[in-house]
């Protein structure tokens, strides 16, 4: 019985089969690498055979002697002119033609008046029986008081004080030793008079009066804006302090 020897024995394991998936990967990258081609390549082929093909333009030069003969002018505005139905002409007017008159219907006695005549014939086409009296009516003017002025005005030069009344300290806040601010809203007209104070801020109600009645007492310089002076409303702080009030 003999033996097989190490040299006999045939080859099988991992080379056999190392060389086997090297040659499959092989033929597997070519096949798959022929189908993506073969797609892709029809895709392409589909775009470029749907793709229309531009418009080949021959330009042909002629010389002026190959040129036909124009056509007729006469021929051209015949064709061309469209043809226009001309109606029936209206009818004259009847109204407001002048007729002539013989002359002996005319009354040699007719006489036209005069411009002087016709402005002293006065109207007496009015309701009643008066006498012809004419009768005359003097319209005067209301003086319409103007009401305030809106908050803001634009202006070009503010109002400047012409006369400043200082506001007398009233004896109670004195001996109280109160001390404060009081911030009037002045109306100064357009002449630069003051039409109205009222009190804006307060730091104690008993200098409002007093600041009030200071304010009235006040003369300013109108207001102007481009158009000419103007009525405004002017804020001012009266300040009541004890030291400066000595």
């Amino acid at each position: 019985m003999s033996t097989l020897t190490m040299e006999n024995r045939p080859i099988y394991g991992a080379a056999e089969l190392l060389q086997k998936a090297r040659k499959y990967l092989s033929l597997g990258l070519t096949v798959a690498a022929c189908i993506h081609f073969s797609i892709i390549g029809g895709y392409y082929l589909a775009i470029y055979l749907q793709q229309e093909e531009a418009p080949v333009r021959t330009i042909r030069i002629l010389k002026y002697s190959e040129l036909g003969q124009p056509p007729s002018i006469s021929g051209l505005n015949e064709a061309i002119a469209p043809s226009v139905s001309v109606s029936n002409p209206a009818a004259k007017p009847q109204i407001g033609i002048p007729v002539p008159v013989p002359d002996a219907e005319i009354s040699p006695d007719m006489n036209f008046p005069t411009q002087n005549e016709l402005s002293q014939v006065t109207d007496t086409s009015g309701m009643g029986t008066g006498s012809g009296v004419q009768i005359e009516t003097d319209v005067k003017a209301e003086n319409i008081e103007e009401g305030p002025p809106p908050d803001f005005v634009p202006v070009n030069i503010l109002p400047q004080f012409v006369k400043q009344v200082k506001p007398n300290y009233p004896e109670i806040a004195r001996k109280a030793r109160i001390e404060g601010t009081v911030w009037v809203k002045i109306w100064v007209t357009k002449e630069g008079k003051v039409k109205e104070v009222v009190i804006a801020k307060s730091d104690n109600e008993i200098f409002n009066q007093v600041a009030i009645d200071a304010g009235k007492q006040c003369v300013f310089t109108p207001a102007v804006s481009g158009a000419g002076p103007v009525a405004v409303w002017v804020t001012f702080p009266f300040k009541f302090d004890l030291h400066s009030s000595r």
